[in-house]
């Protein structure tokens, strides 16, 4: 479903602030640049928010960390490292200020790499991509939420427990 939000009383911050609180663990949000596509599965909701690409990144992630249930693992495309600036003027300046806003903990993956991850997230949970103004390609960053009060680790180590304790209940049948 693509929104352009300008025309209706809902603002894209007040939809965002509407998704929060029910999105969670495997939803995605995406800040896109302006030629990013609107996709046609149904559990994807394009909105172009007429944003400034830098800002709107920022009032994202500034919105994700007021929700203590979630935590974003970044995704930038790979490319972005490789478009020169004779053909996308802006893009160093545009690299570098990424970088201080993602922070170095990134994951950098090649677009369709990103892409694959999205669509098959898309089969069973909802993603929001906010489509900023920004002209310049490979500049989309992809939002993974996560549970923000249960670790990797700390679900590794649940993982192993009841592993554990699966391999003495069947040996204890025998």
């Amino acid at each position: 479903m693509t929104r352009h939000l300008q025309s209706e009383t809902q603002t894209w911050e007040q939809r965002l602030e509407q998704l929060l609180p029910v999105f969670g663990h495997r939803n995605w949000i995406v800040v896109a640049d302006s030629a990013y596509p609107a996709q046609s599965n149904l559990g994807i909701e394009t909105i172009a928010t007429g944003e400034d690409h830098l800002r709107l990144l920022g009032k994202v992630l500034d919105s994700i960390a007021a929700h203590f249930h979630v935590h974003a693992n970044v995704y930038v495309d790979a490319e972005l490292t490789h478009v020169p600036e004779n053909d996308a003027p802006g893009v160093t300046e545009l690299r570098d200020e990424l970088e201080r806003v993602v922070g170095r903990n990134a994951r950098v993956l090649e677009h369709e790499q990103i892409i694959a991850k999205l669509d098959e997230s898309a089969k069973l949970f909802n993603i929001v991509i906010l489509k900023s103004t920004l002209t310049i390609p490979y500049t989309s960053v992809f939002l993974e939420l996560d549970c923000g009060y249960w670790s990797a680790d700390a679900e590794k180590r649940l993982r192993n427990s009841i592993a554990q304790t699966n391999a003495v209940t069947s040996r204890d049948r025998l």
